[in-house]
């Protein structure tokens, strides 16, 4: 690709940088955000500064937040007893918007990838077996992507949390095989909560 300016072609690389973006579409962005208002310009730059310096990680769940602990874990309305595991906030975001689920969240941060250097040591694992009290838990689902490294996250917590006498569930799989949560649709999703099954029924005999 032919630049006529290096400014633009720098700006260029590095919208190319983000997931999904390629230097087409990445140019097409720069372009318009030239013909935006410099007043616009600012407004944009300026949430992704303050996005930068100001967001921070719920200390219970570790969801994206703009607290300490976010408004999620601090709601008083939501079942604190029922913690459904996932992978990152896009999957929060898509329980959320099924309106299906009224209990917390853990967020592991990534999914185990021995291919991608993603051991269980690099995921908020040790945190989520913190939050989990016998006498207070009243179920742990699994709501993971039907991916090979979704699977294998699945199995290794089921393994470490099983001696906690806590009842431990996935979401039915309703999603096809290989799918990601956040591309499902909210009637499918949400009823893939409603019908969980507990885990070890999935398990091989």
């Amino acid at each position: 690709m032919n630049f006529s300016s290096k400014l633009l072609e720098n700006a260029v690389n590095e919208f190319a940088r983000f997931p999904g973006i390629g230097h087409k579409t990445a140019l097409r962005l720069v372009l318009s955000l030239l013909n935006q208002p410099s007043e616009s310009i600012d407004k944009f730059t300026g949430a992704i500064t303050q996005l930068k310096q100001q967001v921070c990680y719920c200390k219970v769940c570790r969801n994206i937040s703009d607290q300490v602990i976010c408004e999620l874990c601090s709601n008083v309305k939501r079942d604190q007893s029922l913690i459904c595991v996932v992978e990152d906030i896009r999957d929060v975001m898509a329980i959320e918007n099924t309106n299906q689920f009224n209990g917390v969240y853990h967020v592991l941060g990534g999914l185990i990838s021995p291919m991608n250097g993603i051991g269980p040591a690099d995921l908020s694992i040790e945190k989520l077996i913190e939050r989990i009290k016998p006498e207070e838990t009243r179920e742990i689902i699994l709501a993971l992507s039907a991916t090979m490294e979704g699977d294998t996250t699945i199995f290794y917590l089921y393994k470490k949390l099983k001696d906690f006498a806590v009842p431990i569930s996935t979401i039915a799989r309703g999603i096809a095989v290989g799918g990601g949560l956040e591309y499902v649709d909210e009637v499918t999703l949400g009823r893939s909560i409603i019908t969980r099954i507990p885990y070890e029924n999935s398990l091989v005999k």
